[in-house]
């Protein structure tokens, strides 16, 4: 029995300090793994500017203004992607009457700096300050449509401004939980699960049943703990990378039903 102990506390201590040495690991590496920025697919694109972030740095963003549309398309984009990858897309969402604005976080297209997550919140409070400046567009005139790691700056921000509506695609309910199902560290990167409890803007979730990359449970559990009004689009079939390519007229066409429908 004496021995059979101290093999017990030999492996409880191994254990602890395994778990220790992984926590550490996940909060000194993750965001490197968190934020993957491709090399610049880019030089200039309709609608480019440049603007300075809070402390200095140079980010680059798209507007698109649409004089007719009732409301501007805040987009937040996925990883290993930027404004260049996701122009046709953006240019497809001006040309079914929204005006659009997208950003490229830190060390992504023609920004400056590396991304960390309290800096792409801040960006996207200096993204908005931005927009009211020079073309005159307030929060309220906008909905916030965040693309897989883009649901984290786009439910952060729908949490602390006063916004027309929130729209998530492909989003995960957290970052670490995308890996490892279970919460099995004490902390966690864009924790959307927790924050969407306090949205209170209109919200709309598309999610691919065949989503390989942000498993279809996490648009579920979002949706679950949001409050209403929400409306919730299940595309059959859909996986994470060719959500635009397979479901994008019907992305499109419920978003203008969507639209039209807020106040």
């Amino acid at each position: 029995m004496p021995r059979l102990r101290k093999a017990l506390l030999r492996a409880g201590r191994f254990l602890l300090l395994l778990y220790i040495g992984l926590a550490l690991t996940g909060w000194l590496l993750s965001e490197r793994l968190i934020f993957q920025p491709p090399r610049s697919t880019y030089e200039n694109l309709p609608g480019l500017l440049m603007f300075p972030a809070a402390d200095g740095i140079q980010l680059a963003a798209i507007y698109l203004p649409n004089p007719g549309a009732r409301h501007t398309a805040v987009f937040f984009h996925g990883n290993a992607e930027d404004l260049g990858d996701c122009a046709p897309w953006l240019q497809e969402l001006h040309d079914a009457g929204f005006a659009v604005l997208a950003l490229d976080y830190r060390g992504y297209g023609r920004s400056g700096g590396r991304a960390t997550e309290q800096n792409v919140y801040a960006d996207t409070q200096a993204l908005l300050a931005c927009a009211r400046e020079r073309f005159g567009v307030v929060s309220t005139q906008c909905i916030i449509v965040g693309r897989s790691l883009g649901g984290g700056p786009a439910v952060e921000l729908a949490t602390h401004a006063p916004v027309a509506g929130l729209v998530l695609l492909s989003a995960f309910d957290s970052a670490f939980r995308v890996p490892i199902p279970a919460r099995i560290l004490p902390f966690d990167r864009f924790d959307n699960l927790a924050k969407i409890t306090t949205v209170r803007c209109p919200l709309l979730i598309f999610h691919g049943t065949a989503d390989d990359v942000v498993p279809f449970a996490h648009g579920q559990a979002l949706f679950a703990a949001a409050n209403e009004p929400k409306r919730a689009v299940w595309l059959d079939g859909t996986r994470h990378n060719d959500i635009f390519l397979v479901a994008g007229a019907r992305i499109l066409g419920e978003l203008r039903t969507w639209d039209a429908g807020l106040p």
